[in-house]
């Protein structure tokens, strides 16, 4: 956590940032119905900073907002200001804060916990029942988020960064923290292996991680042949494998990518994609079929192997909340290994329980991340200092996107539900720099 509090009784501005004042928000107040309006902010209060918010990412679930009105089971009721990957600069400074100077330049952890319950007591402060996280309709009234101009944020929860650090790197501390978090709960040991379903932001993420945490071969898979050749080629992981799509019925469409090619070629093994026409018996045995050609991609040579050692990786991170992979998942890994859900999707799935069940595969959950912000800006200040091991990928370089100004809101929203631009160049991280 942050600075400690102190008795200083006035706040600090930077001139014009006294007195109650007017911003612009970027406002969802129905599907689709994102409006730029007017509020008042006030002075920071006693233990907060007021910050001129620079970058927002956009989130999976922001874009599930944006489309829906709701996220999973979580249905807004109110207008609410979406964005909760962010950072900005301290423009005024409350009472009972130190360690902060007007201009300093912040990231922000955006969940607020009680800090009294037992569960916060003991460090897992993600799981408080009363935590208010921005840009979510869990709590009412909902805490905003913050597509707004300025914000007053506890200071508690902002963490100064190094001058080499941009803004956007800073703003996807906050997926990088979910990867973290993920990774310290799967505990892989040095020279393990691992699965990573799902090249979104957190797949990518979470894949740097697991090789940053030891893994020797980390396979990341998706539909979406750029992101895996993405992934592949800026070294996020070790090989890539090409889902095929619903509609297909068969893996000529299909492709792998090596670390040491950075080349696409077809699989000749058939797998039959899993569709919603097919019976769940067969959903079962098409993700079987995938689970055997993911395995097959990062296998070690035979003279390697010995006769009765079990097919499977060590874990298997599910970053993309789709039943589908959840089956894929634990048929790819091995007995004894885990399987870490990730991404948050079908609330309800059914699934083959019994193949954990008798092969002892530990299904983990995580929700969201604690205690991981300051780690994750240790990481990016010892980035290109390893030579010869494994050095996390740019985080700037994952911005594929930039729209400037809270009015340019809705077009990034549009373009972050996407994988390609109009121009047909990859869709990774939309961000929106006020």
């Amino acid at each position: 956590m942050a600075p400690s509090a102190t008795s200083e009784d006035a706040p600090m501005q930077l001139p014009g940032f006294s007195k109650p004042s007017t911003i612009s928000a970027s406002v969802l107040h129905g599907p689709r119905d994102l409006r730029l309006e007017t509020r008042t902010i006030t002075e920071p209060g006693p233990g907060e900073l007021q910050i001129a918010v620079n970058t927002t990412g956009i989130c999976g679930s922001d874009v599930s907002y944006y489309k829906k009105f709701a996220n999973g089971d979580l249905c807004a009721c109110m207008p609410l200001s979406l964005g909760h990957e962010s950072s900005g600069t301290v423009v005024s400074i409350g009472p009972m804060v130190s360690g902060f100077a007007i201009g300093d330049r912040v990231a922000l952890e955006v969940g607020i916990p009680c800090g009294q319950c037992s569960i916060c007591r003991k460090g897992r402060y993600n799981l408080c029942k009363k935590m208010r996280f921005r840009s979510s309709a869990k709590s009412v009234p909902h805490f905003q988020g913050t597509l707004q101009e300025r914000i007053n944020h506890p200071a508690a929860w902002c963490y100064k960064l190094p001058e080499h650090v941009s803004f956007a790197a800073a703003a996807l501390l906050e997926p990088l923290s979910v990867a973290l978090h993920a990774v310290n709960r799967a505990l892989p040991a040095p020279g393990s292996s691992a699965l990573v379903l799902g090249a979104g932001t957190v797949g990518l993420l979470t894949a740097a991680m697991a090789r940053q945490s030891g893994c020797s071969v980390v396979t990341i898979t998706d539909v979406d042949a750029g992101r895996v050749n993405y992934a592949v080629s800026k070294g996020f992981a070790t090989h890539g494998y090409v889902v095929p799509r619903s509609l297909h019925t068969s893996s000529s469409s299909s492709s792998i990518f090596t670390a040491s090619s950075g080349a696409s070629t077809p699989l000749d093994s058939g797998a039959t994609s899993p569709a919603s026409s097919l019976s769940f018996h067969g959903q079962l045995d098409s993700a079987k079929l995938l689970a055997a050609e993911m395995i097959a991609l990062s296998k070690p040579p035979p003279s390697l192997i010995s006769e009765d050692e079990d097919e499977g990786v060590d874990v298997t991170f599910e970053c993309t909340g789709k039943e589908v992979c959840m089956h894929t998942a634990l048929y790819a890994t091995r007995p004894g290994g885990k399987v870490i859900m990730v991404g948050m999707g079908t609330p309800i799935q059914t699934l083959p329980l019994s193949v954990a069940h008798l092969r002892e595969i530990d299904i983990l959950g995580i929700f969201r991340y604690s205690n991981t912000y300051a780690t994750a800006i240790r990481m990016l200040c010892s980035q290109n200092s390893a030579p010869g091991g494994f050095n996390l990928p740019s985080l700037d370089d994952m911005v594929t996107h930039r729209f400037k100004g809270l009015a340019s809101a809705k077009g990034a929203f549009e373009l972050a539900s996407r994988t390609s631009d109009n121009d047909g160049n990859l869709v990774l991280k939309v961000v929106i720099e006020t």
